[in-house]
């Protein structure tokens, strides 16, 4: 592996508490330049897609390399791009699901649910759902009040910010303030006994959390996931991200419903759950000795606690955006990396967790948000900075900015001797003659 791919795969591996000496078993291999942006995804998409798979040889005991595949990563990344239904390419966004100039900027709203579509229309006093009412409605508003006002609707929205403004907002100091995620282990309860594949209870919505658990059905588990039934998944959605699982509907509301959930808790291994924090307490989840994950947009603390999200919002509030867009248009990654990202990291993460309590006992919690993955994105991760390799020179041409050699090795010249002169000012003789 190169420096880059290692490193980002050493900082995850090591977050997630993996035995170093795996690393050695990691072999990258594909097609260069793929998930171009100014951020380093690629990156973080080798790094997450690697310790999902060292976290699965690891657990099941097996000998062999991970291989990562540039090409492989690169397409799952943008799996929903590439899947076909019956022919038909899926639909990723809902006409309201996109950017909208504010009186004083830009705000990314996201409706493709249609319950959020209408909170984003009352929120906004617009009667249909047309496109043109809805920008002339946002238009009027500074950014910072649409989003507050479409939020608190029930909607969503937010604000174009800068990384700089994102960095002195409250919850974006709450997020730097954070590792990655956190794993913990709450009580001393024993594992659950496990004959059979596993069972993993999926409450998740969208792509993070069913791209977890779609990754633990490739490795065997029996993963039934749960909706509403009166707010399935989107069925691109489903078909996209629900390959290799069951699922079911059940109506929490109903007390029978509710039992039915709670028998599937008794005798689940592990539960991952993708709404926002607080949302499913009143359920009653916990049970002892269950793995749990948990996973969220902007993490369990700080002001936006309780807001729902999703990657093209974080992009946009924590300055992702402005980093990839242009003086004209904020931009976006090449994927919702943040999303697949975090999901092969939860993947690795709920598979580690069982690791350790194979070995160690506990209920164990792990906790990540798609926020604190674009912090890791944009500050963990080696970017690439043409300064870094450019150095200035004074000589006969006035001071010169150049690049530095890619040439290198221990020992050797850092850089040239001389710089260049004035064309055709040297006498046509060898030095030392």
């Amino acid at each position: 592996m190169d420096n880059t791919v290692r490193t980002g795969t050493e900082l995850l591996w090591s977050a997630l508490g993996g035995d170093p000496a795996l690393l050695d078993r990691v072999a990258h291999t594909g097609t260069s330049g793929l998930l171009p942006a100014r951020l380093p995804v690629m990156d973080l998409a080798r790094a997450t897609v690697a310790v999902a798979g060292l976290a699965a040889v690891e657990r099941g005991g097996l000998p062999g390399k991970v291989r990562v595949d540039d090409g492989a990563v690169a397409t799952a990344f943008v799996s929903e791009r590439h899947l076909r239904v019956d022919g038909r390419a899926p639909v990723s966004f809902a006409p309201l699901s996109r950017l909208w100039r504010a009186s004083d900027g830009w705000v990314r709203t996201h409706a493709n649910y249609p319950h959020h579509r209408t909170a984003l229309l009352s929120a906004l006093g617009v009667r249909e759902e047309s496109v043109e009412a809805v920008a002339a409605s946002v238009a009027e508003r500074k950014a910072v009040e649409t989003e507050t006002a479409v939020y608190a609707a029930g909607g969503l929205a937010v604000a174009l910010r800068t990384p700089e403004e994102w960095a002195a907002h409250e919850q974006g100091r709450e997020v730097a303030a954070r590792p990655l995620l956190t794993r913990e282990r709450l009580d001393d309860a024993a594992p659950r006994r496990r004959s059979g594949p596993l069972r993993v209870l999926d409450l998740t919505r969208v792509l993070a959390g069913p791209v977890a658990t779609r990754t633990l059905a490739l490795l065997g588990a029996d993963v039934l996931r749960v909706d509403p039934p009166g707010n399935p998944e989107l069925p691109d959605q489903h078909a996209d991200t629900d390959v290799g699982k069951r699922t079911a509907a059940l109506d929490l509301d109903s007390p029978a419903d509710r039992r039915a959930l709670g028998e599937l808790l008794d005798a689940a291994d592990v539960l991952v759950t993708g709404y926002r924090p607080g949302a499913l307490d009143r359920f009653g989840l916990h049970r002892p000795g269950l793995v749990v994950a948990r996973l969220s947009a902007w993490g369990d603390y700080g002001p936006w606690a309780g807001r729902r999200g999703f990657d093209s919002l974080v992009q946009v509030a924590t300055g992702i955006a402005v980093t990839e867009g242009s003086a004209d248009r904020p931009g976006a990654l090449p994927a919702q990396a943040l999303d697949h990202g975090t999901g092969y990291l939860l993947a690795a993460a709920v598979l580690r967790s069982l690791t350790e309590q194979e070995r160690d006992g506990g209920t164990r919690l792990v906790r990540l948000a798609l926020a604190q993955t674009g912090h890791w994105l944009t500050h963990a991760l080696p970017r690439y900075e043409p300064e870094r390799y450019l150095t200035e020179t004074d000589g006969p041409l006035g001071r010169l900015r150049h690049a530095l050699s890619p040439v290198s090795y221990e020992g050797g010249p850092a850089g040239w001797s001389r710089p260049p002169g004035v064309q055709g000012g040297d006498d046509p003789v060898w030095l030392g003659t």
